[in-house]
């Protein structure tokens, strides 16, 4: 059998109890992989559709053997269950993206991996970079501490305290 996959899961609410939704987004993924460490919740402002509520986000890292697809697939179902019927864009009562899978690089019409728009988002790299400062980019061979470093444009991201 092959070792687990270390991953790292962008996770995110802005419909109903966020905090308790991201609760049962992390025990059900914890249902099928082991989790690791766990960031902070961020008090974040919605990037693109500005006309919604505040999100809460965090990264997780988890160690999975599923593959990547399979992956999205248990993500996907994981939304559904949590009552996530919108489009991209729209208010959610959770979000998971796969931020990272190992090293891998995948692009396929319904996956891609790393996260096409993280180096741009700070709602994920202030988590991530919390958990991982030291975790490269595959692609563009930063850490995500000097990706988080990068951005230049303050985006609303705040460490929430509860």
């Amino acid at each position: 059998m092959t070792d687990p996959t270390t991953v790292y899961l962008g996770l995110g609410s802005n419909l109903g109890n966020r905090e308790s939704n991201l609760d049962t987004a992390l025990k059900l993924l914890g249902e099928r992989m082991r989790l690791g460490k766990r960031s902070s919740l961020y008090d974040t402002e919605p990037v693109g559709n500005k006309d919604q509520p505040r999100f809460l986000n965090l990264v997780v890292q988890a160690f999975t053997r599923l593959t990547p697809e399979n992956l999205l697939k248990l993500a996907k179902g994981i939304e559904l269950r949590l009552g996530r019927h919108s489009r991209t864009g729209e208010p959610r009562p959770i979000d998971i993206d796969i931020l990272f899978f190992g090293n891998m690089v995948v692009r396929t019409p319904d996956l891609e991996i790393p996260h096409p728009r993280l180096p741009e988002r700070e709602f994920v790299l202030a988590p991530l970079a919390e958990i991982a400062p030291d975790l490269i980019h595959p692609l563009t061979g930063n850490t995500m501490k000097q990706m988080r470093e990068a951005i230049k444009e303050k985006q609303g991201v705040f460490k929430w305290e509860t």
